[in-house]
């Protein structure tokens, strides 16, 4: 059978998701929001929204306010604090925590998620830049326009220090034009491979011409532009740079590309087909490409919350580790962040260092025999603490008996397979535990915090 949604049923799938009998509104789905436009819940925000529904559960996450108490109350401060020492010290390890940081603590997951989505879509290393100042006002950027209408993002990114040194725009003169920003500006950030010529490459170059940096901040200098005619997509000028912001914005395909891409945010892989993403590019062509919005209508449809929907999409690294902190409650006190960012890397995902201009391939190719190893390596790491900067072990069983699921061994592993995965253990899930765990194995603390981290390296937990 077919993962893929039938056409006949593409036109219902943006309806607003209404539980029933065969979609209700339960654990699964729950641990589902979460996991997809979050980083993981905690027990007691999975009861929170399973008593609200989903309307409730859902406009806090819109809102930003899905965390509510777990939030520090001098959050922005310190976060500031953070970034700024990072910056002064020029150590880029203390900037991926700062990140880290905002992802585990900050009232706005889903904010955190798109601004991770951004960053993946302009892709840009500092590997090349070498400027920990650009990249973190790059990042504050995409966190500030990340739901805003895309001609606002793309327009500031464009002009962004950071990608403009990544691809080289400071080399694009008249008398010799660069193509980097140029084509990836075409192929990656708006219409895609297909839509264009390598003559309108050519052309989008020389409207560029003049865009560069100085003293760390974007300038446009006339001298350095090309002012001649030029035909981009069929429509001939003396294009500048907005003039070709505008001709890419108002070509369909962008909108085509925006809605593969939050397909990839938000849907397994080839949950949707070509019918459902065109229909939702259609959607963000009728609403000027306002991510926000085509976000809402994704996240309060029946084509989030279908069952071929569910445990579909590999996690990343980011959302792996965060997300296990975040539902393990790891708060008080909490991993360091430097540890927490360094077994991300290790995991595959180097913040502010994608690997190329293409971003993290993602999907199951995040997912290899040395990765597996990763998780469960990491997962160890967290629960037995000291390994990841924490002063003691996880209390796994202190947690279970806190929410009245810590009676004995079967109702450990119960509440650790609903909490991290979503669903009650199957009978093939518990007699793989059970084997690992060996048949003789007395219900304590360390037991229980290896059904933890059994549970966490489990195939079933890898996806969200």
């Amino acid at each position: 059978m077919s993962d893929k949604i039938p056409p006949q049923e593409a036109e219902n799938l943006w309806a607003p998701y209404v539980p029933d009998d065969k979609m209700p509104w339960d654990l699964r789905r729950v641990v589902h929001l979460h996991r997809r436009a979050g980083f993981a819940a905690t027990w007691s925000e999975i009861q929170r929204d399973l008593k609200d529904r989903p309307k409730p559960s859902i406009d806090r996450l819109l809102g930003g306010k899905a965390r509510g108490p777990s939030v520090p109350p001098d959050f922005e401060r310190v976060a500031a604090l953070l970034a700024d020492a990072a910056v002064s010290a020029g150590d880029p390890a203390r900037l991926k925590a700062w990140w880290v940081y905002r992802m585990l603590f900050g009232p706005d997951p889903l904010g955190e998620r798109l601004t991770l989505m951004w960053h993946n879509h302009f892709a840009t290393s500092n590997a090349k830049v070498d400027d920990l100042a650009a990249m973190r006002r790059q990042n504050d950027l995409f966190r500030a326009l990340g739901r805003n209408p895309f001609d606002e993002l793309l327009t500031a990114v464009v002009r962004d220090p950071a990608l403009l040194l990544w691809l080289d725009a400071p080399a694009n003169r008249k008398e010799h034009p660069n193509e980097n920003l140029g084509r990836e500006l075409m192929e990656l950030f708006t219409i895609g491979i297909g839509h264009y010529s390598e003559d309108d490459v050519k052309n989008a170059a020389r409207a560029l011409t003049g865009w560069t940096v100085e003293d760390g901040e974007f300038r446009d200098v006339p001298a350095r532009h090309d002012g001649g005619d030029k035909a981009i997509l069929g429509r001939k000028g003396t294009w500048k740079g907005e003039d070709l912001l505008k001709i890419l914005l108002e070509n369909p395909a962008t909108a085509q590309r925006l809605a593969v891409r939050l397909g990839e945010q938000f849907f397994g892989e080839g949950v949707l087909d070509k019918t459902a993403l065109d229909s939702l590019a259609e959607l963000l062509r009728r609403n000027n490409l306002r991510v926000g919005r085509a976000v809402e209508t994704i996240l309060r449809s029946r084509a989030f919350f279908a069952e071929k929907n569910l445990a579909t999409r590999v996690t990343s690294p980011a959302e792996y580790v965060i997300g296990a902190v975040r539902a393990l409650e790891m708060l008080e006190p909490p991993p360091s962040t430097v540890a927490l960012a360094d077994w991300i890397t290790l995991l595959g995902q180097d913040l502010f260092y994608p690997p190329n201009v293409f971003g993290w391939p993602g999907g199951r190719r995040w997912i290899n025999t040395r990765s597996v190893v990763g998780r469960a390596n990491c997962v160890a790491a967290l629960v037995g603490g000291s390994s990841a900067g924490r002063p003691e072990p996880l209390n796994a069983m202190g947690n279970a008996v806190r929410y009245q699921r810590g009676g004995d061994l079967e109702d450990v592993i119960r509440f650790y397979s609903e909490l991290l995965v979503g669903t009650a253990p199957s009978a093939a899930f518990r007699e793989r535990l059970h084997k690992a765990l060996g048949t003789k194995t007395a219900l304590d603390s360390e037991t229980a915090r290896r059904v933890v981290v059994l549970i966490l390296a489990s195939p079933e937990a890898q996806l969200g």
